[in-house]
């Protein structure tokens, strides 16, 4: 390289784009050359993008006929398939509503025959240990009373005399074969009783939930009854009801 090019090199200035003064600050950043190319070439994009539809428009043939075109709709700006009404009979429909109304039934009995299941393994047996025993035992004398051992009486330990259920006998006792219950091991059954708690509330709120269906499907099915009359509005539902109707009292012959 010459020197005269290296003068020249060492000579020019880098040109900086200016920032934005002051007084315009509160107009944001100024925009710069890069910007301004990108927003020129996404407006030209644009631009050709209505002028090509535009042509379309004007060479589309009018009597252009599709199916589509009455087979579905705009909803929020997409095409949607319209609901085929002669798709299934009366019948059809009225059969499959059924069909729904009896599966909701059927899981929400096994719902309810799981919950029950459930309290009999916990709710109750916690609920029974907690009611006061009222067993009244009949002795001859009052040195029969001053020596009387409820223990003995009931053939059980004495640690198990606060319990209503699940009090085994001594004989019972010595043929079990307990395993060793550390503090670690009273932990964890403590977390699985806790945990089954859990499960039984979930339950109780699925079984809510599958009856205020199934009582909604019903509702529904009876209100499409058109030989009945119109039956009055007594209480609008909700989300966790249904609603109720009161249907004229009308006399069977």
């Amino acid at each position: 390289m010459s020197s005269w090019k290296k003068a020249a090199k060492a000579s020019q200035k880098t040109h900086r784009e200016r920032h934005q003064p002051k007084e315009r600050k509160h107009l944001g950043l100024l925009e710069k050359k890069k910007d301004y190319i990108a927003r020129a070439r996404d407006f030209q994009e644009k631009q050709a993008t209505l002028k090509l539809l535009r042509k379309r428009a004007l060479n589309k043939n009018p009597d252009e006929f599709h199916f589509h075109m009455i087979n579905s709709k705009i909803v929020g700006g997409v095409h949607r398939e319209k609901d085929k009404k002669d798709q299934h009979t009366p019948q059809q429909i009225q059969l499959m509503e059924t069909q729904d109304i009896r599966y909701v039934a059927y899981k929400r009995n096994l719902e309810a025959k799981k919950i029950n299941r459930l309290q009999s393994e916990l709710h109750m047996i916690d609920t029974a240990n907690e009611v006061q025993n009222q067993h009244i035992f009949f002795l001859d004398d009052g040195t029969e009373m001053k020596n009387f051992d409820l223990a003995k009486k009931l053939d059980t330990h004495p640690t198990l005399l606060s319990r209503r259920t699940n009090r085994p006998k001594l004989s019972a006792i010595k043929n079990m074969k307990l395993p060793e219950l550390d503090e670690k091991t009273l932990v964890k059954l403590e977390q699985k009783k806790h945990m089954t708690y859990k499960e039984l509330e979930k339950r109780i709120d699925r079984e809510r939930e599958l009856t205020i269906v199934q009582q909604k499907l019903e509702m529904r099915r009876m209100l499409k009854n058109k030989k009945a009359q119109k039956p009055k509005l007594i209480k609008p539902g909700s989300k966790d009801a249904a609603p109720i109707y009161k249907w004229k009292y009308e006399r069977k012959r």
